[in-house]
């Protein structure tokens, strides 16, 4: 299985960068991080479409 893994355009081709991927897969999204490529999570798209909601309304931001 081939996935298309895509990036954020906010990040940088550099080896060093800590990039969130995504791709989609029978009807599920996968996430994964760049230097963890091994390790994927799956979502829906309605649970992701209510995370990013979120996270653009500042639910998330006292955790950075």
């Amino acid at each position: 299985m081939t996935l298309h893994w895509q990036k954020s355009s906010f990040s940088t081709d550099a080896e060093d960068t800590n990039c969130l991927e995504l791709a989609m897969h029978g009807g599920e999204i996968l996430l994964r991080e760049s230097e963890d490529p091994e390790s994927i999570v799956t979502t829906t798209p309605a649970k992701l479409a209510a995370f990013l909601a979120g996270v653009k309304a500042g639910e998330f931001d006292y955790l950075v």
